[in-house]
């Protein structure tokens, strides 16, 4: 090959690695926008900056609820609500949202049922969760270690589905009354489908508003947040009401 001959082929290369190069950074920023509008987002429904955690993929607020970077931020106006976000599950799939119980939660299957027990059964409402064990699903529960102070972890709903994961810490939980414990799974499931803690004034978040015909504090409520291991075991008279109210029959 000519002196010149490889001059011209060199500079082919460098520019097309240039040209690759800016391509390869694209994606960058194209991921840190949509984690600035899930950010926006969680303010914008009224939560503190000073309660979001930011972690690899996602950010974590008030330590259990789970807001993924590159979940689809809902295009509507958000309506920050007491009870849920403003973003609901779909009217069709949550008549059946499907839970897969991962092996490491089998041991916690009876609590599992107790929890999926309490919403099935809220009367003139939509809300049905069922265990599957094949490979498709809707929500998959799991253990996790949340460290020391935190029951477990939910995720609000995005692009008409449920929130994809819940989490449990299972050790921590472990000495636990039984009723607890499918307390904790019950709290972050209602996470799951959209509800907020009850309790959102006490625990510093700055807005919210009453789910209609649903107002006021519930010391009862098994969504109050703050409450690992000491709080309410059944889905209070508000709860259900508030329930029946997002997703009616």
């Amino acid at each position: 090959m000519s002196k010149k001959n490889l001059f011209s082929l060199m500079a082919v290369l460098a520019i097309s690695f240039a040209a690759c190069k800016k391509t390869g950074t694209t994606e960058t920023p194209q991921q840190d926008d949509n984690a600035a509008k899930v950010y926006a987002y969680i303010l914008d429904l009224g939560f503190p900056a000073s309660q979001i955690v930011e972690k690899p993929g996602e950010f974590i607020v008030e330590e259990d609820i789970v807001f993924s970077k590159n979940m689809i931020v809902p295009a509507e106006k958000v309506k920050p609500e007491q009870y849920y976000t403003g973003s609901l599950v779909n009217s069709t799939k949550v008549t059946n949202i499907r839970l897969k119980v991962d092996a490491s939660m089998t041991s916690m299957q009876s609590e599992i049922n107790s929890a999926i027990s309490q919403w099935n059964s809220v009367s003139g409402c939509r809300i049905h969760w069922t265990v599957v064990t094949g490979t498709s699903y809707d929500v998959l529960i799991v253990n996790y270690n949340l460290g020391t102070g935190v029951c477990g972890q939910g995720t609000f709903p995005s692009g008409g589905n449920a929130g994809g994961t819940i989490r449990i810490n299972k050790n921590y939980i472990a000495g636990n009354s039984f009723a607890q414990r499918a307390r904790t799974i019950c709290h972050e499931m209602g996470h799951n489908v959209s509800f907020r803690h009850t309790n959102w004034a006490a625990i510093g978040e700055s807005s919210a508003t009453a789910v209609p015909g649903v107002g006021g504090t519930d010391a009862s409520s098994i969504m109050n947040g703050g409450q690992c291991g000491s709080g309410a075991t059944v889905l209070s008279t508000k709860d259900k009401q508030a329930a029946a109210v997002l997703y009616p029959l």
